[in-house]
């Protein structure tokens, strides 16, 4: 047998279950609105949902940007690589406001 490995944990893992109960909320959501468009519902009422959407989004995102700032970094700092996370972080913080 070969030898065992474990998952490195993540900044997120002790809230794992939140966030995909948080995250099936939001499917839900989604599901939703593609009924909204299925009856032809009123153009407002379906950008209304969206918008609820992408602010539910941004919560999970901006959890796990604080989760990756508390746990990841502070564990990459402590390898001796706190300036390329801090790099990728800000990267993938530029990817979430580059919307629209």
């Amino acid at each position: 047998m070969g030898a065992m490995t474990t998952a490195t944990p993540r900044g997120y893992t002790a809230t794992k279950d939140q966030l995909q109960s948080r995250l099936r909320r939001i499917e839900g959501q989604v599901r939703g609105v593609e009924k909204m468009v299925d009856e032809d519902r009123y153009c407002i009422d379906v950008l209304t949902q969206i918008s609820a959407i992408q602010a539910a989004l941004d919560k999970v995102a901006l959890g796990l940007l604080d989760d990756h700032a508390r746990h990841c970094m502070q564990h990459g700092a402590e390898e001796g690589k706190g300036e390329e996370m801090a790099t990728e972080m800000m990267a993938a913080v530029g990817r979430l406001l580059r919307r629209g």
